[in-house]
Protein backbone atom coordinates (compact mmCIF):
# COMPACT_ATOMS: atom_id res chain seq x y z
CA UNK A 1 0.00 0.00 0.00
CA UNK A 2 0.84 3.41 -0.75
CA UNK A 3 0.86 6.12 1.95
CA UNK A 4 0.82 9.75 0.87
CA UNK A 5 0.99 13.14 2.94
CA UNK A 6 -1.05 15.73 1.81
CA UNK A 7 -2.53 18.78 2.43
CA UNK A 8 -5.36 21.23 1.75
CA UNK A 9 -7.43 23.68 2.56
CA UNK A 10 -10.83 24.71 3.40
CA UNK A 11 -10.83 28.17 1.69
CA UNK A 12 -13.69 30.76 2.87
CA UNK A 13 -15.02 34.20 0.80
CA UNK A 14 -17.15 35.63 3.54
CA UNK A 15 -20.09 33.29 3.95
CA UNK A 16 -18.78 31.05 0.88
CA UNK A 17 -16.76 28.13 0.18
CA UNK A 18 -14.71 26.79 -2.40
CA UNK A 19 -15.27 22.99 -3.78
CA UNK A 20 -14.15 21.52 -7.20
CA UNK A 21 -15.76 18.54 -9.44
CA UNK A 22 -12.67 16.20 -10.18
CA UNK A 23 -12.73 13.72 -12.70
CA UNK A 24 -14.86 11.32 -11.15
CA UNK A 25 -17.62 14.03 -10.64
CA UNK A 26 -17.39 14.12 -7.32
CA UNK A 27 -17.25 17.64 -5.59
CA UNK A 28 -14.08 17.91 -3.58
CA UNK A 29 -11.79 20.45 -1.35
CA UNK A 30 -8.64 21.20 -2.95
CA UNK A 31 -5.37 19.30 -1.62
CA UNK A 32 -2.71 17.36 -2.82
CA UNK A 33 0.47 15.61 -1.82
CA UNK A 34 3.32 17.04 0.22
CA UNK A 35 6.34 16.94 -1.94
CA UNK A 36 10.13 18.20 -2.22
CA UNK A 37 10.05 18.86 1.76
CA UNK A 38 7.34 21.47 1.47
CA UNK A 39 5.81 21.89 5.16
CA UNK A 40 1.78 21.17 5.18
CA UNK A 41 1.36 24.26 5.15
CA UNK A 42 3.05 25.42 2.06
CA UNK A 43 1.74 22.65 -0.15
CA UNK A 44 -2.14 23.77 0.88
CA UNK A 45 -1.41 27.50 0.02
CA UNK A 46 0.32 26.49 -3.37
CA UNK A 47 -2.33 23.72 -3.91
CA UNK A 48 -5.25 25.47 -3.41
CA UNK A 49 -3.77 28.08 -5.74
CA UNK A 50 -2.69 25.67 -8.70
CA UNK A 51 -6.15 23.64 -8.83
CA UNK A 52 -8.15 26.64 -8.23
CA UNK A 53 -6.12 30.22 -9.24
CA UNK A 54 -7.18 31.27 -5.62
CA UNK A 55 -5.22 33.40 -3.63
CA UNK A 56 -5.67 32.05 0.09
CA UNK A 57 -4.03 33.03 3.34
CA UNK A 58 -4.30 30.23 6.18
CA UNK A 59 -5.97 31.56 9.61
CA UNK A 60 -5.62 28.16 11.36
CA UNK A 61 -5.22 24.87 11.16
CA UNK A 62 -8.86 22.63 10.26
CA UNK A 63 -7.98 19.51 11.36
CA UNK A 64 -6.82 15.75 9.78
CA UNK A 65 -8.71 12.95 7.32
CA UNK A 66 -8.30 9.98 6.08
CA UNK A 67 -8.81 7.40 3.24
CA UNK A 68 -8.07 4.82 1.03
CA UNK A 69 -8.81 3.95 -2.45
CA UNK A 70 -7.70 1.64 -5.11
CA UNK A 71 -5.11 3.67 -7.66
CA UNK A 72 -5.91 1.95 -11.39
CA UNK A 73 -2.68 3.33 -12.72
CA UNK A 74 -0.90 2.36 -10.04
CA UNK A 75 -2.49 -1.45 -9.32
CA UNK A 76 -2.44 -0.91 -5.49
CA UNK A 77 -4.37 0.49 -2.53
CA UNK A 78 -3.11 4.25 -1.96
CA UNK A 79 -3.72 5.93 1.63
CA UNK A 80 -3.81 9.53 1.97
CA UNK A 81 -3.82 11.25 5.45
CA UNK A 82 -4.77 15.11 4.44
CA UNK A 83 -3.97 17.99 7.00
CA UNK A 84 -5.98 20.67 6.36
CA UNK A 85 -6.02 24.26 7.22
CA UNK A 86 -8.65 27.34 6.61
CA UNK A 87 -7.87 29.63 4.50
CA UNK A 88 -9.29 32.83 3.66
CA UNK A 89 -9.48 34.07 -0.06
CA UNK A 90 -8.02 37.52 -0.83
CA UNK A 91 -11.06 38.06 -3.41
CA UNK A 92 -13.39 36.08 -5.13
CA UNK A 93 -11.82 35.50 -8.21
CA UNK A 94 -10.57 31.93 -9.42
CA UNK A 95 -9.74 29.57 -12.09
CA UNK A 96 -10.51 25.71 -12.00
CA UNK A 97 -7.29 23.79 -13.39
CA UNK A 98 -8.88 22.02 -16.44
CA UNK A 99 -5.83 20.05 -17.30
CA UNK A 100 -5.57 18.65 -13.42
CA UNK A 101 -8.92 16.72 -14.09
CA UNK A 102 -11.46 19.78 -12.52
CA UNK A 103 -14.37 20.29 -14.42
CA UNK A 104 -16.31 22.63 -12.12
CA UNK A 105 -15.75 24.80 -9.43
CA UNK A 106 -16.47 27.72 -7.46
CA UNK A 107 -17.63 29.69 -4.65
CA UNK A 108 -20.40 28.37 -3.31
CA UNK A 109 -22.65 28.95 0.07
CA UNK A 110 -21.72 27.02 3.22
CA UNK A 111 -25.23 25.25 3.13
CA UNK A 112 -25.10 24.71 -0.48
CA UNK A 113 -21.72 23.08 -0.89
CA UNK A 114 -22.23 20.91 1.97
CA UNK A 115 -25.26 19.44 -0.02
CA UNK A 116 -23.03 19.29 -2.73
CA UNK A 117 -19.70 17.77 -1.37
CA UNK A 118 -19.57 13.78 -2.34
CA UNK A 119 -17.51 12.77 0.69
CA UNK A 120 -19.50 12.75 4.55
CA UNK A 121 -15.69 13.73 5.70
CA UNK A 122 -15.25 16.69 3.89
CA UNK A 123 -18.87 17.50 4.64
CA UNK A 124 -18.60 17.49 8.40
CA UNK A 125 -14.77 19.30 7.73
CA UNK A 126 -16.66 22.30 5.96
CA UNK A 127 -19.35 22.61 8.56
CA UNK A 128 -16.53 22.49 11.34
CA UNK A 129 -14.53 24.69 9.95
CA UNK A 130 -16.74 27.39 8.84
CA UNK A 131 -18.02 28.07 12.69
CA UNK A 132 -14.46 27.85 13.57
CA UNK A 133 -13.94 30.37 10.95
CA UNK A 134 -16.66 32.64 12.00
CA UNK A 135 -15.84 32.70 15.80
CA UNK A 136 -12.29 33.61 14.13
CA UNK A 137 -13.56 36.66 12.92
CA UNK A 138 -15.64 37.93 15.45
CA UNK A 139 -12.92 37.40 17.97
CA UNK A 140 -10.76 39.78 15.46
CA UNK A 141 -13.37 42.30 14.70
CA UNK A 142 -13.67 42.32 19.10
CA UNK A 143 -10.09 42.42 19.62
CA UNK A 144 -9.91 45.29 16.59
CA UNK A 145 -12.27 47.37 17.60
CA UNK A 146 -10.91 47.87 21.56
CA UNK A 147 -7.09 48.25 19.70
Amino acid sequence: MIVRNCAGGVVFREDKVFILKNDKEQWVLPKGKIRNGLLPTETAVSRVEFETGVKANIVSTAGETSYEFFSLSREQPVYNMVTWYIMEAEDDKFKVNKEEGFSDGGFFSVEKAIEMISHNQDKSLVNLSYKKYIDLKEDFDTNRAYA
